[in-house]
């Protein structure tokens, strides 16, 4: 008999949080791993629109996302990392839709993330988000490989999810 996962609890990160958020990345292959120093300013500058996910004090879940300057209907999601140890259990979705019902979030209309077509993780993950919230899901090739990467890394594709209405009104 399998024992029953223990409770995990989302919240906003804090400056503390930014070496804990690192080291997961760091965990989550295929995920870039940004400076220490990227984190701790996307856990202190953009916590309220960040979701870190911790089980038993341990971090095992992070989401960096932001308001697009120019189209604040827009919420950029800029990494989804959840560890070995608490994947399985929809912690990726539950984060995002605890994000999207922030009040930082509550003009957005579109979220936007971008994925390698190598990445079937992020693609079910955001199939799925689209799907259960009832949102059309748009996708068309963005940051070229050669264009914008000088050959060295895989096209990303702009992944547009469209909600029919402002998420904090679906809530």
């Amino acid at each position: 008999m399998n024992p029953r996962p223990k409770p995990i609890t989302l919240r906003k990160p804090n400056d503390s949080d930014g070496s804990a958020v690192w080291s997961l990345i760091k965990e989550c292959r295929p995920l870039d791993v940004n400076s220490m120093y990227c984190n701790l300013i996307q856990c202190d500058h953009f916590g309220e629109t960040c979701v870190l996910a911790e089980c038993d004090g341990d971090v095992v879940g992070w989401i960096s996302a932001y308001i697009v300057p120019d189209e604040p209907d827009t919420l950029f999601v800029w990494q989804v990392a959840v560890s070995e140890a608490a994947r399985g259990q929809g912690l990726g979705g539950r984060m995002l839709r605890e994000l999207l019902t922030r009040d930082a979030c509550s003009d957005v209309q579109q979220l936007k993330t971008t994925i390698t077509k190598s990445n079937e993780a992020s693609w079910a993950l955001f199939s799925r988000f689209a799907e259960r919230e009832g949102a059309d899901l748009d996708s068309e090739a963005h940051f070229k490989r050669d264009e914008h990467f000088e050959g060295r890394s895989a096209t990303e594709h702009m992944v547009t999810i469209s909600f029919a209405e402002a998420m904090s009104a679906a809530a």
